[in-house]
């Protein structure tokens, strides 16, 4: 005799507000576990340029907003460009967002975050204060000595938004460049670096937490240019991020994922430079080099779905970002010489070629992270032009 096929069980839908190359990288994971997912974006976006569903529209509108929500079982964001009174509105009449509007504004104003950072238990920051005239500026520096760090509230990334200021001179230039760009600033004590580190934590609406290893960061110009695992750490510090990550996750009631982004000081200090609520450069690592990739964590953490293990599945690897080459070149059209590195995984995000601009990344998994950098920065080399 003859089965009838059952009915497929229905799908839960997200819906992603954002569809760059995050959502993009979310797209995939989603396709694996049979999760719908729209993203609320543009055509040329790079999540819809790879055919991800798209809802045309913009976080920062309220009616897309609602649009978005009415197709959904849950919203969830790939960036921190939110109409987040909106958002807030849709939360009272029954939306469910993950992370929630107040959640997010940690992200979305940077300022706050370093507020409410500040009034945690076992949490530091750097000195910081928010400024309006060269004069509060001056007042900080006598307290605090310069070089200083003048940081937008709001809508700085990859650099953008940060003047490092040696003395009044450089601040007041910085001071003239954001009000012309209408941002609000807050200055911060500038730091003397022993290093940088990041840390994924994911946590569910039921309270369960699951805590990536710790990576090493290196930025140039304000961009991270690569991240390796294992962090090059001092004895039990690793443990100390992994403890800060879980508390930072319960005490802000995340639901979804956070990045973590550390400084550590030349003291043994560890002080948290940034958090980010959603899917992070520093977490692309985790791809090849965990159990779970942070894209699927995501989706699982906001679905309130058993986390996945976060345990490495390599002795060491190193993730290096793409950046679009001085001349314009498209890095995609040397592809076969960086695939031609033994390991090499590359990622490539679908968007036009310009110089300076994150067009994707490599990861190479290996015995040591020393080894591994070597050969995901010669492929790297290779796309950019440069081997």
């Amino acid at each position: 005799m003859r089965e009838t096929p059952s009915t497929p069980a229905p799908r839960p839908i997200v819906g992603m507000v954002g569809a760059g190359q995050l959502a993009r990288m979310g797209w995939q994971a989603a396709i694996s576990l049979d999760i719908g997912l729209v993203c609320l974006g543009s055509a040329g976006d790079a999540a819809a340029r790879a055919g991800a569903p798209l809802m045309e529209g913009s976080g920062r509108d309220g009616a897309a907003l609602a649009r978005l929500a009415a197709g959904s079982q849950v919203l969830t964001f790939e960036h921190e460009l939110v109409d987040l009174a909106a958002l807030g509105r849709l939360e009272a009449q029954g939306v469910v967002a993950r992370p929630s509007a107040a959640v997010l504004s940690l992200a979305a104003d940077k300022l706050r975050q370093r507020r409410t950072l500040d009034t945690l238990t076992g949490v530091e920051v750097p000195a910081f204060t928010p400024v309006t005239s060269i004069g509060e500026l001056e007042e900080f520096a006598a307290a605090h000595g310069w070089p200083l760090v003048l940081k937008a509230r709001s809508g700085g990334y990859d650099g953008r938004g940060v003047w490092i200021c040696d003395d009044g001179r450089a601040a007041g230039q910085a001071f003239a460049e954001a009000a012309a760009a209408g941002l609000e600033l807050y200055a911060e004590q500038a730091i003397d670096l022993a290093g940088e580190a990041a840390v994924l934590v994911a946590r569910s609406p039921s309270g369960e937490v699951a805590v990536y290893p710790a990576v090493s960061t290196y930025q140039r110009d304000g961009m991270c240019r690569w991240v390796t695992l294992p962090a090059s750490l001092p004895d039990g510090l690793d443990k100390k991020i992994g403890r800060l990550a879980r508390t930072l996750a319960e005490e802000t009631q995340l639901e979804g994922l956070m990045a973590v982004e550390l400084f550590l000081t030349r003291e043994g200090g560890l002080l948290v430079n940034e958090l980010a609520l959603r899917t992070h450069n520093t977490g692309h690592i985790h791809t090849e080099a965990a159990v779970t990739s942070q894209f699927e964590q995501h989706l699982r953490a906001v679905l309130d779905l058993p986390l996945g293990l976060t345990s490495p599945v390599v002795p060491a690897a190193a993730m290096v970002n793409i950046v679009g080459p001085a001349d314009g070149s498209d890095p995609a059209t040397r592809l076969a010489a960086a695939l031609a590195v033994p390991g090499a995984h590359v990622h490539l995000y679908g968007k036009g070629a310009r110089p300076g601009r994150k067009l994707g990344h490599v990861t190479v998994c290996a015995q040591t992270s020393e080894e591994a950098l070597a050969l995901a920065q010669e492929a790297a080399d290779r796309l950019e032009g440069n081997g």
